[in-house]
């Protein structure tokens, strides 16, 4: 590979295939498919380098990219990184606070957004210097196109190593959401783990549906970033339709799934999607647990198999995978990565004994460089970093999620994980879903507070609910309160977002 700057993946490419399709994008309004190779993807990269470095831009200024699963998204995400600019991906269905904080705490100097979304930034109280969009008609913007006709000739990756590459808002448990710095050498080094597990998840003939939102760490760099490393093809879809990608997993001839539960379970319920699927070589689940009945067999008429993952924002993602497992165990998230150190540690930082619950701490190449902007609170002076995530290890060597450490609730001094109820309510066939978290107790410092989405046409109620946490839980860990709700708030990858809960709770 050349250079240490992630932009130069997409360079290698062009340099290896450049006639290889490298992006099918399937256009949702038109129902339409239209194709990118390598060698246009590094032209368009090199002419929007120079088109914002043209802006007046300089290595080191914050770039937000306000966009979604577009070509446009994959071109000035590897172009701002050649520029030497850190990009700031941003949700495109933030509401005007939540861009107003990311923009504002990054201090972005320019937003690349779509014409559609650009009335939502003109909510901001200060918007950024400079608005490019990606249509026209909107006053004061420049137009993406602009900064592709301006550009010309190759231009030479700026920065890499240790500069930071993007700045990544992490949804937290409570409170505003902060920015996890992440260098080059943090996502060139993630990659670079990834491409020695075997089997591999991508390799250079694979077609690989990219789906997952590239806002996020997980589309970012596991799938997107793994298609420019290994000089893929990647089918580009803005949202996730459970038929319509179905559809273009059989059109494509798709053989790699990086995906999140939702999708596999979306999936699991469609008639044909056996005969749909039965091209895909590999599957990959992560971002949140994937249901056992999913795993153990709903995809058994096209002898798929889904192998699941672990990892954060702040690790570029990946640490751990079942593909690393001899057997890939139902709940299990597998055994480190290579090149990822891991231990569990007690609440005095000491090593576990066998079979006990501990925070997962790692180092690696892969991990971030703080929270923005100082670098506050990453990993310690020996590479160490704490995940505030708790697991079991089996005599196996594989690992098993407890629950969030900060999510952890002390009902009288016991520990009470929110996600060993959240599984007991679960197994309640007229609970569709359920979400706990702990909240204040004037006896017990901490109680149980459940939040229950019921199946339709369920009459259940909470005493029944309650009643049947009893048969499997002690009696500290049974929910106190109960509130039964339509719908739970989820992040862009399908996780129950406990942070928006707890604001919607009050």
């Amino acid at each position: 590979m050349s250079g240490s700057n992630l932009a130069g993946l997409v360079r290698d490419a062009a340099r290896r295939d450049p006639d290889k399709i490298a992006l099918i994008f399937h256009d949702v309004v038109t129902d339409r498919d239209a194709t990118t190779t390598w060698s246009e993807l590094d032209a368009t990269v090199d002419a929007v380098a120079a088109g914002l470095r043209g802006l007046g831009l300089k290595p080191g200024d914050r770039v937000a990219l306000h966009l979604g699963n577009t070509p446009d998204f994959v071109t000035c995400w590897f172009a701002a990184l050649r520029a030497g600019l850190v990009a700031v991906p941003v949700n495109p269905g933030s509401t005007a606070r939540e861009l107003t904080h990311v923009l504002g705490d990054s201090g972005s100097r320019a937003v690349v957004t779509a014409a559609g979304t650009a009335v939502t930034l003109g909510e901001l109280e200060a918007p950024p210097e400079h608005l490019v969009v990606t249509g026209s008609g909107v006053p004061g913007a420049t137009a993406l196109a602009d900064l592709l006709s301006a550009g010309t000739g190759p231009v030479e990756d700026v920065g890499g190593g240790e500069d930071v590459a993007v700045v990544l808002y992490t949804s937290g448990t409570s409170g505003r959401p902060k920015g996890a710095m992440l260098s080059h050498r943090a996502l060139l080094a993630s990659l670079e783990q990834g491409v020695q597990v075997e089997p591999p998840v991508v390799t250079r003939d694979d077609v690989v549906l990219l789906v997952l939102p590239l806002f996020h760490v997980y589309g970012l760099n596991a799938a997107l970033g793994m298609v420019a490393r290994q000089g893929a093809t990647g089918v580009l879809v803005e949202r996730f339709d459970p038929v319509q990608t179905l559809e273009l997993v059989r059109r494509h001839a798709v053989t790699s799934l990086i995906g999140a539960p939702p999708m596999y379970v979306a999936w699991s319920t469609l008639p044909g999607a056996g005969e749909a699927l039965a091209g895909v070589r590999i599957a990959l689940s992560g971002a949140a647990p994937l249901p056992a009945e999913v795993l153990q067999g709903a995809f058994k008429a096209s002898g798929l198999r889904v192998f699941e993952g672990y990892g954060l924002t702040e690790t570029a993602p990946t640490l751990t995978s079942t593909l690393r497992s001899e057997v890939a165990k139902p709940g299990s998230i597998g055994r480190p990565l290579a090149g990822v150190e891991l231990r569990l540690l007690d609440d005095r930082g000491r090593p576990v004994e066998d079979g006990d619950p501990g925070e997962i701490v790692v180092r690696g190449a892969n991990l971030f460089s703080g929270y923005w902007p100082d670098g506050a609170d990453g990993p310690d002076a020996d590479g160490w970093f704490a995940t505030g995530d708790v697991a079991v290890q089996d005599g196996d060597g594989d690992l098993f999620l407890v629950d969030r450490r900060r999510e952890l609730i002390l009902v009288s001094g016991f520990n009470v994980y929110p996600r060993e109820v959240e599984q007991v309510l679960a197994t309640h066939p007229d609970i569709q879903e359920a979400a706990i978290l702990g909240i204040p107790d004037p006896y017990a410092g901490e109680a149980v507070k459940a939040w229950v989405v019921l199946r339709p046409g369920s009459t259940l109620t909470p005493d029944q609910i309650m009643d049947h946490a009893a048969l499997s839980l002690a009696g500290f860990k049974c929910p106190t309160v109960l509130a039964i709700v339509d719908e739970l708030p989820h992040s862009a990858t399908g996780k129950v977002s406990k942070g928006r809960l707890r604001e919607l709770s009050g």
